[in-house]
């Protein structure tokens, strides 16, 4: 297990490094805030309901930048390991020394795997997803389709017990890398990396506020324009259980 995590870790800063030192590449920095809300809702044992809304603005808050909302069904196959499918809408606004040249929506599908560890306080997520997406450039007659792979991990820290439990503060830092393939990808093979730290508060079961720094090095469509976005993100979850009386949470 150690050493496969190892191994797609490498593998990440290895892609990462190879981007950055190709030349004749446009490398533009932008500030971004992105603020979400998200929910975990249970309906059983094994089945649950996902859903986001994400409002992602230049320059921190003044400008579009992004919205997007996700929805998705989710199974758990054990206590640490669940697959999960659903739908995506982003649209996406002109912003930055390089701006599209209109805003242009975005539907998309995905799959995904999800696995759960705990190495002494560490809790670990490792998060695989595919997605489908069908993207509408602007002044396009049709949507292009695009296949996109990303891997996740995450681990989260509490800061008083051994475990996460309510009223208590939390640290989480995670690295996610997005690959591109299919016969539409062209230059975008490496599409982006985010790298996140954040601090946060569960204030209980079903509530918590977390907020953090990411930095996104995102590659534009012709493989020649490069983003580095440094992003202040504010998340707020609330996760809704209705196996049971939710009053109390």
């Amino acid at each position: 297990m150690k050493n496969w995590i190892l191994v797609l870790i490498m593998l990440v800063g290895l892609s990462s490094n190879l981007v950055v030192a190709q030349t004749k590449r446009v490398y533009n920095n932008n500030k971004h805030g992105w603020y979400v809300y998200t929910g975990n809702h249970t309906f059983t044992d094994k089945w649950g309901f996902y859903i986001d809304v994400q409002f992602r603005r230049h320059d921190i808050l003044p400008d579009p930048q992004q919205f997007v909302t996700h929805m998705g069904l989710t199974y758990s196959l054990s206590k640490d390991v669940s697959v999960a499918g659903g739908y995506v809408y982003a649209h996406t606004y002109p912003y930055g020394d390089t701006p599209a040249l209109d805003d242009f929506p975005e539907h998309r599908a995905y799959e995904q795997v999800q696995l759960k560890a705990t190495y002494g306080r560490f809790l670990v997520q490792h998060r695989f997803r595919l997605e489908q997406r069908f993207v509408k450039r602007p002044f396009a007659e049709e949507a292009t389709y695009l296949n996109r792979a990303r891997y996740q991990f995450k681990t989260t820290l509490p800061l008083s017990g051994p475990t996460l439990e309510e009223k208590e503060a939390y640290v989480s830092g995670s690295n996610e890398v997005f690959i591109g393939f299919g016969k539409n990808v062209q230059a975008n093979i490496f599409d982006q990396n985010r790298a996140y730290a954040g601090v946060g508060y569960k204030f209980s079961k079903a509530a918590s506020l977390e907020v953090g720094y990411m930095h996104q090095l995102l590659q534009s469509g012709g493989g020649i324009n490069f983003e580095s976005n440094h992003t202040l993100q504010v998340t707020v979850g609330y996760n809704l259980d209705f196996r049971k009386d939710t009053a109390s949470q």
